[in-house]
């Protein structure tokens, strides 16, 4: 019988006592309470390497900033870049252990982070990791800080990090709606309010709409950005500044500006902006928007897919994959589906922000990580959606050309482009014949003797229907004597415009 040799391990001590921790890893004693706390979302907060990155930047800053006015020694601080550097670079990753839901306000994530930028910097030193004596994790690396400013300062980093993402998909996507509004400039279709016919427009003018919509949204969150720029470093606990030096403040928002290539500006009043996460509501509000206009342009391309022999069928898009277990042949729209969904996320997630923010208590909220959570998740999942909406749907999207032709010639929303030459109460009884036979809407006029052939195709053409062509002239009022028939000669339309007599000008 073999028995397995015990991992190595090192002794680590804090303020509760001492303990061992794996020899091999660059976290320490901080982080192993946290992770035996807060066994909880089972996501260590390096699902989120924006916010990894975040962090890196904030210690590498306060460390020029600690060298500059004089209160950490050069080597260590130089040891403490190199670490930072590399952490920016993609390199222990891994490490940033603890869970993103976590008590304690995101000290668990400032003393992770401390913990492996202060190992890897002993190593770069020639030290063992865990021999503090040489380079400490909290009176070096952590020299002028509190996790009340460095945290808070290291998510909104984070954040703008990865809405810039979220800003490129979207460009993207809107990009993507606008090439096939051109495409589909030509196709004349139905147009719908409450799910009932309405008159006619393009397809084309129906994706163009998308385009434009998400379009608002990117300058929408676009402003948001200056607003995340407003840090509080050299706040330290609650915004009073204390064991930070005078300078520090103003020396560590210029080395991380420099670093981040960020517009960064230190908040007016410390105690207010190290207790405040208004920010974060307006991001999550502004992400919240995005998405659930996303989600209705997702349910508008369901429901143009829709069938596709009973359904709508104005469109078809790309098959991704086998949509039933038992029905051969069914093709599901999966893709706006599932769009769809991580815009449910993403309006639940803003109630997450909002309560959170609710709760915080006098000087400090205890809740920024969920917040953190809450709208890194958003953030993320949006550009992953977009971008799987762009590529996987909206490029493929064909129109079904034939059958718009044939409901916009039956549809009797067409006769409403004919009531300023007609009137109204012939219109709806052509209307209604067409609606109870199913004829065309020309003919009917035609055999009526209200309008000529020639007449009615200028009046119902694609351009003119859809408001691409505009009216060149003023159309005069109707008078109509009598609620004529659809077959009333024409007599009793005195007064109808001729659409023959339009003249430029």
């Amino acid at each position: 019988m073999t028995t397995e040799t015990p991992a190595p391990t090192r002794t680590e001590t804090d303020s509760l006592g001492s303990r061992e921790v794996p020899a091999d890893v660059y976290w320490g004693i901080h982080t192993a309470r946290a992770l035996e706390n807060f066994p909880i979302s089972q996501r260590p907060i390096s699902v989120y390497p924006d916010l990894v990155t975040a962090l890196a930047l904030v210690k590498q800053a306060a460390a020029r900033a600690n060298v500059e006015i004089g209160v950490l020694d050069p080597v260590k601080a130089e040891a403490i870049e190199r670490a930072c550097e590399e952490i920016r670079g993609g390199a222990l990753h891994d490490q940033f252990a603890v869970g993103v839901i976590q008590g304690g306000a995101g000290t668990s994530t400032n003393m992770n982070s401390n913990e492996v930028i202060a190992n890897r910097a002993l190593e770069l030193l020639g030290h063992a990791k865990g021999e503090y004596r040489h380079l400490h994790p909290i009176d070096d690396v952590n020299r002028s800080q509190s996790t009340n400013d460095t945290y808070p300062t290291s998510i909104k980093i984070a954040m703008v990090l990865t809405l810039r993402r979220l800003l490129v998909e979207l460009d993207l996507l809107a990009d993507s709606f606008a090439a096939k509004g051109a495409e589909f400039h030509d196709v004349l279709k139905v147009g719908r309010t409450q799910l009932q016919d309405a008159v006619p427009m393009t397809l084309g003018q129906e994706f163009t709409g998308f385009a434009h919509t998400l379009a608002e949204d990117v300058q929408r969150l676009r402003d948001v950005v200056p607003l995340l720029g407003e840090i509080n470093l050299g706040a330290t606990a609650i915004g009073t500044g204390i064991t930070a030096d005078p300078l520090y403040a103003d020396a560590v928002r210029r080395h991380l500006s420099t670093l981040s290539g960020m517009d960064l500006v230190t908040a007016p009043d410390l105690i207010e902006a190290t207790s405040d996460t208004g920010v974060f509501m307006t991001l999550s509000g502004a992400l919240k928007r995005s998405a659930i206009k996303l989600s209705k342009i997702c349910n508008d391309l369901r429901l143009l897919s829709s069938g596709p022999q009973a359904g709508i069928s104005e469109i078809t898009l790309p098959p991704r994959q086998a949509g039933s277990s038992i029905m051969p042949g069914k093709v599901n729209p999966v893709i706006p589906e599932v769009v769809n969904q991580v815009a449910f996320s993403v309006a639940g997630a803003d109630v997450t922000v909002t309560m959170a923010a609710e709760a915080g208590q006098l000087q400090l909220n205890a809740f920024e990580p969920v917040i953190t959570h809450s709208v890194m998740q958003s953030l993320q999942w949006m550009t992953y959606a977009c971008q799987t909406l762009r590529i996987n749907c909206v490029d493929g999207i064909e129109a079904n050309r034939a059958r718009l032709t044939q409901q916009v010639e039956t549809n009797v929303g067409s006769v409403t482009a004919l009531t300023p030459y007609i009137g109204y109460t012939a219109a709806a009884a052509i209307a209604h014949t067409a609606l109870t036979t199913n004829a065309a809407i020309a003919p009917l006029v035609v055999a009526a003797g209200l309008m000529t052939d020639e007449q009615v195709r200028k009046v119902l053409s694609p351009a003119r229907l859809s408001g691409l062509a505009p009216i060149p002239s003023a159309i005069t009022v109707i008078d109509v004597e009598d609620p004529a028939a659809a077959g009333a000669p024409a007599a009793h339309t005195t007064g109808a415009r001729d659409p023959g007599a339009e003249t430029a000008g």
